[in-house]
């Protein structure tokens, strides 16, 4: 397998505090004041706010008598304005703490505020990996799908909205002092989130099992997120009140947060983010759609690793060479797909000819690439846009 030699190398591996399990939502309020608590920002999104979810926390923060003030003007793909906005209502409440509820935008989104916060600069000042030089307040984070893995990882990707581009944040200073991830929260998800952000999940593993920074370490989460999500989503999807395939696959998005939280990812977000930040399209259904182009444009590099994640996912290949073994994996990611629901091409999400060099223009600046398995140039990933047209 390739990077065998890595073994006994230096890697570094960096986790939150974290508990998991059914009712660890509940915990907010007592997590809260555990971490010295005065005033706190809780920060969600308008649709989380109409869930129960929301009531529970609450009410967990009125009777620990928590001061807090709500800030939801939080959309899917965060904008900087946002972040800036959430930064002056912590400011102006004299608030010392943030609880994020919701998906990745809600909980990304946070981690912005945060750093905005304790640093006094303009969200786009701390682009790029280690730009962060004061810590930010103290962060919970309740995640309520089952895909992005916020809560976990040393990610924020915020929408800059004047170039039309997402900022990738990276840095140990974006941690959650602690994740309470609590699988009763995904029940809230209808049929398509919970497919999309179960696909980002899986797209998590994948680029951070292939990619050049793995380790084994990040090796194992990696392999068992893909065996959990490859068992348990379709059943999640069809069967939406079913706690043990919510469990499940919640239990693969943690994992797989916390395996490319530290090996990063690939190609397959560099495009989906310049896709999120140019057209505002939903970040998991582009993963979805990109991910088995992308196997075919890493598969020479990576055939080792890529054969790995195929017998982990128990697809037949007995008697196939190499060639076939990539065709059986890249059709069975577009079968599941499909079964899933998402059914969809880029084309069909709006994507025309013409932007394609704009869009391969901004995902080849992502520092997502810096660790797939093949380098890309411009002309690589303006093909992989077109093979997914």
């Amino acid at each position: 397998m390739q990077n065998e030699n890595i073994l006994f190398e230096i890697r570094k591996f960096v986790a939150p505090e974290y508990l998991f399990g059914v009712n660890a939502r509940l915990l907010a309020g007592q997590y809260s004041k555990k971490l010295g608590v005065r005033k706190l920002l809780f920060a969600t999104d308008n649709q989380v706010k109409k869930t129960q979810w929301f009531d529970e926390i609450e009410g967990q923060l009125k009777e620990e008598e928590i001061e807090y003030i709500v800030f939801s003007s939080i959309s899917p793909n965060p904008r900087d304005y946002e972040v800036m906005e959430g930064a002056k209502i912590y400011s102006q409440n004299k608030c010392n703490m943030i609880l994020a509820l919701g998906g990745g935008s809600v909980i990304d989104c946070a981690k912005g505020i945060g750093i905005v916060s304790t640093n006094g600069q303009h969200i786009s000042t701390f682009e790029g990996v280690d730009k962060i030089e004061k810590p930010m307040p103290p962060l919970i984070s309740i995640p309520t799908t089952g895909g992005t893995s916020a809560d976990v990882s040393q990610f924020a990707i915020i929408n800059n909205s004047l170039e039309k581009y997402k900022m990738a944040i990276i840095s140990k200073a974006l941690i959650s002092d602690i994740a309470l991830i609590d699988p009763i929260t995904l029940t809230s998800m209808d049929k398509m989130l919970t497919a999309c952000t179960g696909m980002d999940a899986l797209s998590h593993a994948f680029e951070a099992f292939v990619s050049n920074a793995s380790s084994p370490n990040t090796d194992l989460y990696a392999l068992e997120a893909i065996r959990l999500i490859e068992a348990e989503l379709l059943n999640s999807v069809n069967d939406p009140n079913n706690l043990e395939a919510r469990g499940k696959v919640m239990l693969g998005s943690l994992y797989a947060g916390l395996a490319f939280s530290n090996a990063s990812l690939g190609c397959t977000h560099s495009l989906a983010h310049s896709l999120g930040g140019y057209l505002d399209l939903p970040h998991g259904e582009c993963n979805a759609i990109l991910l088995p182009h992308v196997v075919d444009f890493n598969y020479k590099s990576a055939n080792l690793r890529y054969r790995k994640i195929v017998e982990t996912m128990n697809i037949n290949t007995s008697g196939l060479t190499d060639s076939q073994i990539k065709n059986a994996l890249m059709g069975h990611l577009f079968e599941l797909s499909h079964k899933l629901g998402i059914t969809t091409t880029l084309s069909q999400k709006g994507v025309t000819s013409d932007i394609i060099p704009i869009l391969a223009g901004k995902a080849i600046k992502d520092p997502c690439n810096a660790t797939n398995p093949v380098s890309p140039v411009k002309d690589d990933l303006e093909m992989i846009y077109k093979e997914s047209m």
